[in-house]
């Protein structure tokens, strides 16, 4: 059994590391690959924080891997503090216009 379960974490880490190899990204795999959580990276998107595809005819986000290493060596601040006051920034100035 503890075999078993040797073999299994193999293989997703194996896994995991083939995913890296792909050039374009889903939220899945960016979520592998840095570590942001899902809902981080959700954020992020509608925040405009984060470089993502542009192709409107895709409902799923995906992103760039070489665009995606620019932005993280810029050292984003993703901290949810400031993803909050962004959030509450982006409301105001909706609520100027309605």
């Amino acid at each position: 059994m503890e075999n078993n379960e040797h073999i299994i974490e193999l293989l997703q880490d194996i896994k995991a590391l083939m995913g890296q190899q792909k050039d374009v990204l889903n939220v899945d795999d960016l979520a592998r690959y840095t570590g942001l959580s899902k809902s981080k990276i959700y954020k992020l998107t509608h925040l405009k924080l984060i470089p993502t595809g542009n192709n409107k005819h895709i409902r799923q986000k995906f992103f760039d891997k070489k665009s995606i290493d620019k932005w993280l060596l810029g050292n984003p601040n993703v901290s949810d503090e400031y993803l909050e006051q962004k959030f509450q920034e982006q409301l105001k100035k909706k609520s100027r216009f309605n």
